[in-house]
């Protein structure tokens, strides 16, 4: 009976992300200035081709995904459905950002917004047009997708993980004086701005980095909700004490790095 519930209330979600994006991209802006979409994976074949059949293509004008020292063929199955594919070999989420920025800086003419989203099928690419409008429509420099706010279905997110979004936003607020409710990776940013925090962290304090330095240079930011359901594969943070325990210190370093 637990199950059939779960069941119906992860479809619900769907049902209702489904039905918000339809409007959304039925509404798709004349003139797009060009996104470029990061997608940093590691070992997640199954989980980037439903992420990029998922893409509301017709806002993007390219997805770029880092190869961050996979040992399935997630390079390869990037490629076939139409991404730039780079390698990163030093592993960590950092590394794999940094590795794309660098690429998206090279090129004649750089994107004038850039949406980070993971490979694990955990957020809904289709909810892209939530971040970036506030760009487009308001002068917003930086949109976070929070799962603090949205719906997310049961399971998706660990208690240890709820609880460390919390205690972080809360310590961000504390120490930055800018209120947060989520450290969540699907986001988008004017590129302008991006270069400006010129970021550095290599590993898990990527999200936490941005929005301190976001804060400390006087972004206008801004939050939206969006859906979150059980990701594909399991998590290389949450779903290892190690990994547990390294993403909390690297976080809780970084937020107080930045103080001074």
């Amino acid at each position: 009976m637990q199950v059939e519930q779960d069941n119906k209330k992860t479809k619900g979600v769907e049902e209702d992300s489904a039905l918000q994006i339809e409007r959304e991209r039925r509404q798709v802006p004349p003139a797009l200035p060009a996104i470029a979409v990061v997608i940093p994976a590691h070992d997640e074949a199954e989980g980037i081709l439903k992420v990029m059949q998922a893409l509301p293509m017709d806002w993007i004008s390219e997805v770029v995904v880092t190869d961050n020292a996979s040992n399935d063929d997630t390079a390869g199955v990037a490629e076939a459905l139409g991404a730039t594919v780079l390698r990163e070999d030093r592993k960590g989420y950092g590394w794999a950002c940094l590795k794309a920025l660098h690429y998206l800086a090279q090129k004649p003419e750089q994107p004038q917004i850039v949406v980070f989203l993971d490979a694990d099928y955990s957020d809904h690419p289709e909810e892209l047009p939530l971040l970036v409008q506030p760009i487009l429509e308001e002068g917003v420099d930086m949109v976070i997708g929070s799962r603090a706010l949205g719906r997310r279905e049961r399971g998706s997110l660990t208690p240890q993980q709820v609880f460390g979004n919390w205690l972080a936003t809360r310590l961000l607020y504390l120490i930055y004086k800018e209120k947060f409710t989520d450290l969540g990776p699907f986001r988008a940013i004017r590129w302008e701005a991006l270069q400006r925090l010129q970021m550095q962290d290599k590993t898990y304090g990527w999200t936490v980095e941005m929005q301190i330095k976001a804060a400390k240079q006087g972004l206008r930011n801004r939050e939206v909700p969006v859906t979150y359901r059980r990701r594909i594969g399991r998590s290389k943070v949450s779903g290892t004490l190690k990994g547990v325990i390294g993403a909390g210190y690297k976080i809780l370093w970084t937020l107080f790095r930045y103080s001074r």
